[in-house]
């Protein structure tokens, strides 16, 4: 299996445990930088589309298999497949945010709470409902 990036996040974000949890928790604005090998595949993106970033924790520790969600003490310890924590043996991050610009290979994008310069390894719509189409 061989996984490239494609890019890479620019955010004011830099420390990992001062950083919100989750994007809708506080994270700021961010710009995703693209590769400008992959510049055609952001033909069809448009400012307000809601998108899927796949990003590549890159300071996780990839050894953890239990953790306490949300790092409260009060929670009991499972296993890190029942949670979004960073640290898991293949750390990929989710985060679901939206357009708010796009400059070239450069989008910006909201509520996104990856570090600075966390690897991007892909990108993916948000499906609508049949209703929505």
């Amino acid at each position: 299996m061989q996984l490239e990036p494609i890019g890479i996040v620019e955010s004011p974000l830099t420390d990992r445990d001062a950083a919100p949890k989750q994007g809708d928790e506080g994270a700021p604005a961010a710009w995703i930088v693209f590769d400008a090998r992959v510049a055609d595949a952001l033909d069809g993106l448009d400012v307000g589309d809601a998108l899927l970033v796949l990003t590549w924790l890159d300071r996780a520790r990839r050894d953890v298999l239990r953790v306490r969600p949300r790092s409260d003490p009060a929670r009991r310890v499972q296993g890190v497949f029942s949670t979004r924590s960073p640290d898991r043996p293949n750390p990929i991050g989710l985060h679901r945010v939206t357009v708010l610009a796009i400059e070239g290979v450069r989008v910006r994008v909201s509520d996104l709470e990856a570090l600075d310069g966390t690897p991007v390894v892909d990108v993916k719509p948000v499906l609508r409902s049949v209703d929505e189409r």
